[in-house]
């Protein structure tokens, strides 16, 4: 089989094995609708699989960089009727050369918690376990004010993240302001780009700044508009009540039906969101990373 840069006269082909990759979970791929532009994206390279004699593809896959050193792989789909005959391991391992191209040490890619057969394929690729995490969904909202103050300081919600509990079981990781669904190592440049572009958000009061988050994007969804936040981190219950009364009131203001925040899959971070009446979605995500140094 064939691998190589996917062209968007490819469109057709791709279409016909993903428009119902999730049938089975009432939701549709969202490949068929961005796949034109995903070529277009100038930090990225997609990777097709061309099985000779045939019209068909056989699967695709996406490398992206981050940073100077970390990939991402994305979008990985394999056509049903050449599951088995390791398409998906041939696509990461050329998205790993790709990365590696680029100068990445790294190569990270998230796979939702009940794709066993995703999770499956990534670990039999190289693909090590990382993290995972779960959505915090406040609803817009002007009411209730935060009781504690908040700020558009980034040097602060820097030294909150950390020294946090979130930053240690999202081992550093948050969600990359550039590419959507995708984690990057949070860093205080990145936090400084996102207070003079968008919001950040440091919750504090006298005593020292207690929570933060920033915003990452507001986007369209169908019908449906979302403000999206790339972790939240909170020392305590008043301070997580404060940050999400701040994030409501960002997505009120930013006129969006729904958000999401990003929060570790733990026990007390899932049950604070739950007892501040935050939302919370019903499945974590887990992320998982390639070293690039060895292969």
């Amino acid at each position: 089989m064939n691998v190589r840069p996917a062209t968007h006269d490819d469109h057709d082909a791709v279409v016909a094995f993903t428009e119902d990759t999730w049938a089975d979970r009432d939701g549709s791929d969202y490949l068929p609708r961005i796949y034109h532009d995903w070529l277009d994206t100038e930090s990225a390279e997609t990777f097709v699989v061309d099985p000779e004699g045939s019209d068909d593809l056989a699967g695709i896959c996406q490398g992206v960089v981050l940073s100077p050193h970390e990939g991402w792989a994305q979008g990985m789909r394999v056509n049903p009727a050449y599951r088995g005959e390791g398409v998906a391991a041939t696509l990461n391992e050329r998205v790993f050369e790709w990365c590696r191209e680029q100068g990445a040490t790294v190569c990270r890619n998230m796979v939702f918690s009940w794709n066993e057969g995703g999770l499956g394929v990534s670990r039999a690729s190289g693909f090590d376990p990382a993290t995972e995490f779960r959505w915090m969904r406040p609803e817009p909202s002007y009411e209730p004010e935060p009781t504690l103050d908040v700020r558009n300081d980034p040097d602060a919600a820097w030294s909150c993240f950390a020294r946090s509990d979130a930053n240690r079981e999202l081992r550093g990781l948050a969600l990359d302001s550039d590419e959507s669904y995708a984690m990057a190592e949070l860093t205080r440049e990145r936090l400084h780009r996102a207070a003079a572009e968008r919001r950040v958000f440091a919750v504090g009061d006298g005593a020292g700044t207690r929570a933060m988050s920033y915003r990452t994007r507001t986007r369209a969804e169908g019908d449906d508009s979302y403000a999206e936040y790339g972790v939240g981190a909170w020392a305590d219950m008043p301070a997580l009540r404060s940050l999400v009364a701040a994030i409501a009131r960002d997505a009120a203001e930013q006129g969006v039906d729904a958000t999401r925040v990003l929060i570790p899959e733990t026990a007390r971070h899932v049950s604070d969101a739950s007892l501040a009446r935050a939302g919370i979605s019903d499945d974590p995500d887990f992320v998982l990373e390639a070293d690039l140094t060895g292969r």
